[in-house]
């Protein structure tokens, strides 16, 4: 393979990693969860914001139902992305920032999340899926009660 042809594979694998951190966020705010089927593989692990880890796309699935569902709405922005493609596997960071909104929370509707993704991803048949995430939180502002049903 040519230099070009290797950077052109390499730039089409970047975008490819970048849609999967928006994709995944689409799904959480539009509470799209098969969505998710299109992010990470079955086998994945994550630990998204507790000491447990999570195998399996189902338990992960199930832990971003249990802590969006019962929101109005939110809004999951990703940004400062950065790449690293090695053949079929790759790395990937950015920064989030979460709002979520719940009117009926005592204590006012907003509660912000800001921190960290870190993935490890592979190339599928299907594409570039997440192998596995770690949500890292950095901060936090507004009424925590908002996160919590009821």
């Amino acid at each position: 393979m040519t230099d070009v042809n290797a950077s052109l594979k390499t730039l089409l694998d970047e975008r490819e990693i970048h849609q999967v951190a928006t994709r995944y966020c689409r799904a959480l705010d539009t509470k799209d969860w098969a969505l998710l089927d299109d992010v990470f593989v079955p086998e994945a692990t994550a630990q998204l914001g507790s000491p447990a880890i999570l195998d399996g796309i189902e338990a992960i699935r199930e832990r971003i139902r249990t802590a969006l569902q019962h929101l109005d709405d939110s809004q999951h922005l990703v940004g400062n992305h950065e790449i690293a493609v090695d053949g079929d596997t790759a790395t990937h960071r950015c920064y989030l920032q979460a709002q979520h909104i719940r009117e009926a929370a005592v204590g006012g509707p907003n509660y912000i999340v800001a921190g960290r993704y870190e993935d490890r991803l592979a190339r599928t048949d299907a594409g570039w899926h997440i192998t596995h995430r770690t949500l890292t939180v950095m901060w936090t502002e507004g009424n925590v009660a908002v996160a919590h049903p009821g």
